[in-house]
C-alpha cells in the first residue's frame, strides 16, 4: 500500500471511537497546559463541578441543576477540542500504521571482508555496509547504488506502478529500503543506521502527535493566551464590582462568561488544522521534514522551476516538417520516417508519429526488406538508413552538412535560414538529407505541459513570482519563457548561478521555493526556504531538501505551495470566525448577567432571550457545539482559490467574519427556545 492510498476514513466508527478515548486521555493537565485557552476552560470546568457538588450538599436544587448543566457543557467544550485534535492525529497514525505494515524483516546479503557474502537480518545493517541485491529481492535499507544498474519497483512507497531505473554513478542512484529489484543485480552502499531509514523517518514525521508547532502557530497561541489572560483579569474584577453595586454574581456565571469571552473556537481547533495540513501533504506523497517547511510554503513569494520535466514534457517533439525549395513536404516526411524507424528515443518516435499523422504512412522497420539502419552515435551526430539504393540521413545541421558535402552536394541557403530561425524560437533543428541533397529540416520543440500555463497564472494571481531554470542559452530561454508564461528565467544555469539567484531574492525579503534532484542542486536546495528534493534524486539532494517528493514529480512544488496557503487560510478563517463569534456572544451573556444592576443594558438584549439563566446556558451550549460542527472544515481545510491578498482578506471577512457574527445570534436564540421549552432552567425574568 502506498502513501498515496493511505487516506483514512476520517469519520469511520473506528476512527471516531479511538478519538473519543484519546479525548478523555488528553484531559491530563500536563497535556492541556500546551493549549492555554482550553486549559483555562478545563480549570473552569473543575471549579463549576466543585460548585455544583457544594450546592447539592446544601440542598439548593434549583442552582445545583443550573450549575451542573454549565459544568457538563464546559467539560464537553474541552472534550470536543481534544476530540478534534485526536481525530486529526488518528489520521496520521493510520497512515503511519499502514506504512509500518509494509515493513517486513528483510534478509540482506552483506559483503564482508575479502568479498565474502554473509546473510544477515536487514535490521543489523549499519551505515557504510555494502549489500548485493538481485532480481526478486527486497532492498533491505536506504542506500546508494555503487555498482550495476537495475529496474526497481517502488510502488510500496510512491504508489507508482511503473518501475524506475537505478544506476551507479548517475543522478538516479538512490534507493529506498523496502522497495524491490525487478531485474539485474546491484551493489548498494547503506547510507543509514537502523531506525534512521527514510521509511522510519517518514513514519515518525507523519505521526502528528509529536508534531512541533510552527512559528505562526506559536505566535497565534501567544495571542490567544494573552487574550485569555486579559479576560481572566476582567472577570476577576467583575465580582467586586458587582458586590459594590449590590448584586453578587455566582462563580459559575463568571466562569461561563469567561469561557464565552475567550477565543475557544480557534483554541480548540488550532492543533487539528496544523496536523491535518501535514496529513494532506502526505496524501500528495510528499514528506515534510518539519511543520515549519509546510508553513513556509504558504508564504513563498518566488518559486524556481526547472524547464525540462516541470514546465515542458521533458523530451523535444517533432512539430513541423520544413521542406527545402523544390522538395515536397511528403517526400521530406517519408525520408524522415525511414531514418527514424529504428530510433527508439522519444524524439525519434515523435518524428515517426508526425509523419504518419500527416500523411498516413504505415511502413515499419520490419517491412523494409534489406534495409540497413545506421544507429545514432556521439561521433557522427546522425542516424539513418540505407534502403533500395537510397542513403537517407538525419542529424544535426553540422553533421548533415559534412555528409552532403562529402557526397559532392551543395547546401541550400534556405537550410541555414531555417536552422537559425528554429534555434531562435527555442527549438532544435534536425536536417534530413538523401545522398547529396538536403531535403529539409525537422522542427523539434519543447512541448509545454498541458495546464501548466493556467497553474502558473494562478500562482501569479496569488502574488507568487515564477522563475524558469534552464541550461539553454539566453535567446532560447527567453523564447520558451514567453511561451510558458513565467515571470523570469535563469539561462545557462549552474549551481553557482542558482545559489546566487536565491540569495538575491532572499536579500530583497522574499521566501524562495525550489525543486531539485541532482547533486548539483544541493547547494541551492540548502539555501531555499522550501526545498523539495525528488525521491529519485541523489542522496545529497534529499539531505539538502526539507521536503521529499515520493512521486518525483517536479510540478509537485505547486501543490505544496497551495497546501501551505490552504493551511494559513484555514487558520485565518477559523480565527476570524472565532473572534466574530465572541462579539455575538457578548450580546447574549453580558446583558443577562448585569441587567438587574443596570436595567439600561436591556437595550443590548437584541436576541430577547427568555431569562438570564437561559441566556448564560444557551451561550455556553453554543460555545461547545460549534467546535464539533467545525471539525470537518478544520480537517478538510478551507478551499483555496488563487487570488491576491486583498481579495482573500475581503472574502475572509465576508464569509467567516460576517458568518461568525450572524450564526451565534441564530444559534443561541434557537438553543434558548429549546432550553425554555424543556424547562432546563427556572423561568423567572
Amino acid at each position: 500500500m502506498s502513501v498515496h492510498h493511505l487516506k483514512s476514513k476520517t469519520l469511520s466508527s473506528q476512527a471516531v471511537g479511538q478519538a473519543i478515548g484519546e479525548a478523555f486521555r488528553k484531559l491530563n493537565p500536563r497535556w492541556m497546559m500546551h493549549n492555554p485557552v482550553m486549559f483555562v476552560v478545563e480549570l473552569g470546568s473543575v471549579f463549576t463541578t466543585i460548585d455544583a457538588i457544594r450546592l447539592l450538599a446544601a440542598g439548593n436544587d434549583s442552582l445545583f441543576s443550573f450549575t451542573l448543566q454549565i459544568s457538563i457543557w464546559l467539560w464537553l467544550t474541552v472534550l470536543f477540542a481534544n476530540f478534534a485534535e485526536a481525530l486529526a492525529e488518528g489520521r496520521g497514525r493510520a497512515q503511519a500504521q499502514a506504512l509500518k505494515s509494509t515493513r517486513t524483516e528483510t534478509m540482506a546479503r552483506r559483503i564482508g571482508q575479502g568479498g565474502k557474502i554473509e546473510v544477515i537480518p536487514g535490521t543489523q545493517l549499519k551505515k557504510g555496509d555494502r549489500v548485493v541485491v538481485a532480481a526478486g529481492e527486497t532492498i533491505p535499507s536506504d542506500g546508494t547504488v555503487v555498482q550495476g544498474v537495475a529496474s526497481v519497483d517502488e510502488s510500496t512507497i510512491t504508489g507508482e506502478s511503473a518501475p524506475v531505473i537505478r544506476a551507479a554513478g548517475s543522478d538516479t542512484d538512490a534507493v529506498i529500503g523496502g522497495t524491490r529489484v525487478l531485474s539485474d543485480e546491484i551493489t548498494v552502499l547503506i547510507t543509514t543506521n537502523p531506525g534512521e531509514t527514510f521509511l522510519d523517518r517518514m513514519i515518525t514525521l507523519i505521526e502528528g502527535a509529536r508534531r512541533q508547532k510552527t512559528p505562526n502557530e506559536i505566535a497565534l497561541a501567544i495571542l490567544l493566551a494573552g487574550l485569555t489572560l486579559i479576560f481572566v483579569v476582567v472577570i476577576m474584577t467583575t465580582e467586586p464590582f458587582a458586590i459594590y453595586s449590590g448584586k453578587a454574581v455566582s462563580v459559575t456565571v463568571l466562569i461561563a462568561l469567561l469561557v464565552c469571552l475567550i477565543p475557544t473556537t480557534i483554541g480548540g481547533l488550532m492543533s487539528a488544522i496544523g496536523i491535518s495540513g501535514m496529513n494532506r501533504l502526505v496524501q500528495k506523497n510528499v514528506l515534510a521534514m518539519s511543520g515549519r517547511a509546510i508553513e513556509a510554503a504558504g508564504d513563498v513569494n518566488v518559486i524556481l522551476l526547472d524547464k525540462t520535466g516541470t514546465l515542458t514534457l521533458g523530451n523535444r517533439m517533432a512539430t513541423e516538417f520544413v521542406p527545402m525549395p523544390g522538395v515536397e513536404e511528403k517526400t521530406l516526411a517519408q525520408a524522415a520516417l525511414f531514418s527514424s524507424l529504428s530510433d527508439d528515443t522519444p524524439e525519434g518516435q515523435s518524428i515517426v508519429g508526425l509523419a504518419r499523422e500527416h500523411f498516413g504512412f504505415s511502413e515499419t522497420a520490419e517491412n523494409l526488406p534489406g534495409a540497413e539502419f545506421q544507429e545514432f552515435s556521439a561521433q557522427t551526430q546522425m542516424s539513418g538508413v540505407d534502403y533500395a539504393g537510397r542513403q537517407i540521413r538525419k542529424g544535426s545541421a553540422m553533421a548533415i552538412s559534412h555528409f552532403v558535402e562529402n557526397q559532392g552536394g551543395q547546401l541550400p541557403a534556405q537550410m541555414t535560414h531555417e536552422v537559425t530561425r528554429i534555434g531562435r524560437l527555442g527549438g532544435t533543428p534536425l536536417v534530413v538529407a538523401e545522398g547529396n541533397t538536403v531535403l529539409g529540416v525537422i522542427y523539434l520543440k519543447d512541448v509545454v505541459k498541458p495546464g501548466i500555463k493556467e497553474r502558473l497564472q494562478a500562482l501569479r494571481e496569488s502574488g507568487i513570482k515564477t522563475v524558469m531554470i534552464t541550461g539553454d542559452n539566453p535567446v532560447t530561454a527567453e523564447t520558451i519563457a514567453k511561451e510558458v508564461g513565467v515571470d523570469d528565467f535563469l539561462a545557462q544555469a549552474t549551481p553557482e548561478t542558482k545559489l546566487s539567484y536565491i540569495k538575491k531574492e532572499q536579500a530583497e525579503g522574499y521566501l524562495v521555493g525550489m525543486v531539485g534532484d541532482g547533486t548539483n542542486d544541493a547547494p541551492a536546495l540548502s539555501q531555499a526556504d522550501v526545498a523539495v528534493a525528488m525521491n529519485s534524486g541523489t542522496q545529497a539532494a534529499r539531505e539538502a531538501g526539507n521536503m521529499v517528493d515520493l512521486d518525483s514529480s517536479p510540478t509537485k512544488l505547486i501543490d505544496i505551495v497551495e497546501i501551505g496557503k490552504q493551511i494559513l487560510i484555514t487558520r485565518g478563517a477559523m480565527t476570524t470566525f472565532s473572534i466574530a463569534n465572541d462579539v455575538a456572544k457578548y450580546f447574549a451573556i453580558i446583558p443577562a448577567m448585569f441587567i438587574v444592576m443596570f436595567p439600561g443594558l436591556q437595550a443590548l438584549n437584541i436576541m430577547h432571550l427568555t431569562s438570564p439563566e437561559s441566556a448564560v446556558l444557551s451561550a455556553v451550549i453554543f460555545n461547545a457545539v460549534i467546535i464539533p460542527l467545525l471539525i470537518p472544515l478544520a480537517l478538510r481545510g478551507v478551499s483555496y482559490r488563487p487570488a491576491g491578498a486583498a481579495v482573500m482578506l475581503r472574502n475572509n471577512l465576508l464569509i467567516y467574519g460576517l458568518g461568525g457574527l450572524v450564526l451565534p445570534f441564530v444559534g443561541i436564540k434557537l438553543i434558548d427556545l429549546a432550553v425554555t421549552a424543556l424547562h432546563l432552567v427556572s423561568l423567572h425574568p
